[in-house]
């Protein structure tokens, strides 16, 4: 299946393989996702997305198991304040659904702030922008693909 994420691979000559997971509408938690994929939680990362008070809409890129850290995404993109937006609000700023949220392909070519343990592993696997659809590629490619800043972003624990 080509997704315009998996488009995108395809024309930067990025390499990558699909994932396919089944869905369960009820439980589309990153953590239940890494298991169906058969990867530890840590090494899938979910997209967030984020309005900041000076620079408006940016995406947070974090392992499955863990919470984003938003005094910290703050200091990292230049703002006073930065806030989830509501999720009534994710699809029309992004064209993806809730479990479907990619960097790759977003309807707006929005700043991606991903967490630094993105580094700790040869693979990562992120949404393919669709529900049942993983991309594993190396972390290198990721960044590249969407042009990501890197910084220590995520927690144990939400504050």
């Amino acid at each position: 299946m080509k997704t315009n994420a998996v488009r995108i691979l395809d024309t930067l000559g990025i390499a990558y393989q699909l994932l396919a997971y089944e869905v369960d509408p009820n439980d589309l938690a990153a953590e239940s996702i890494a298991e169906k994929v058969g990867l530890p939680p840590e090494q899938v990362f979910k997209t967030l997305v984020t309005r900041g008070d000076r620079t408006g809409v940016c995406l947070a890129v974090i392992p499955a198991n863990l919470h984003l850290n938003l005094k910290a995404l703050a200091k990292l993109t230049g703002n006073r304040k930065i806030e989830p937006v509501a999720l009534k609000d994710v699809q029309p700023l992004t064209g993806y659904i809730r479990g479907g949220v990619t960097a790759l392909a977003c309807k707006r070519n929005y700043p991606v702030y991903i967490d630094e343990t993105i580094g700790l592993f040869e693979q990562i696997a992120v949404s393919a922008g669709m529900r049942g659809l993983m991309i594993q590629l190396t972390p290198q490619d990721y960044l590249q693909a969407v042009n990501g800043t890197v910084g220590d972003i995520a927690q144990d624990k939400a504050d």
